[in-house]
């Protein structure tokens, strides 16, 4: 057995007279679309832990939220969401307030960690139901005020 030199060792592989090119050096023909996959961490509003999934840099957002509910479902997570995208915020966990734009693509706010939350419906009050609360009067404030004249109504007479 003949030992080799690490010189030796180190010399690209001849195969047909071409040289072998290492793995790091073989050029694609699609080097200009260079897709930049990274791992990001979901954390869902209600939910004991996060989901993580890779993502691409230019996916949008709306792509990210339907493949978290995907994600949520499939691992039989509690509180059922649902599927609908639309309702649905995905907020940067490093950025400010703002929820990211549905549109958006994922990797232009540079954060890694996000935060899911379902949107606040407003429940939208018909002109007749504005009006009987206005006359009927609710909450506390009301009450109070009724008790109030009743009781001074009533020591007054």
């Amino acid at each position: 057995m003949m030992k080799s030199n690490v010189n030796e060792k180190m010399m690209p592989i001849q195969v047909h007279n071409k040289k072998l090119k290492p793995r790091d050096d073989i050029n694609h023909n699609n080097n200009n679309v260079k897709k930049s996959r990274f791992l990001i961490t979901v954390n869902v509003l209600g939910s004991a832990g996060p989901i993580r999934f890779l993502v691409n840099g230019n996916d949008l957002v709306a792509s990210v939220i339907d493949t978290a509910l995907k994600t949520f479902a499939r691992e039989g997570r509690l509180p059922v969401l649902g599927f609908d995208v639309d309702k649905f915020l995905l907020y940067c966990a490093n950025e400010g307030s703002d929820a990211l734009s549905p549109s958006e693509q994922i990797g232009s706010c540079g954060g890694r960690n996000f935060l899911l939350c379902k949107k606040h419906l407003q429940s939208q009050m018909t002109e007749g139901r504005a009006k009987t609360v206005a006359e009927k009067g609710s909450g506390w404030k009301a009450w109070l005020n009724k008790s109030f004249t009743f009781k001074i109504t009533t020591l007054c007479h």
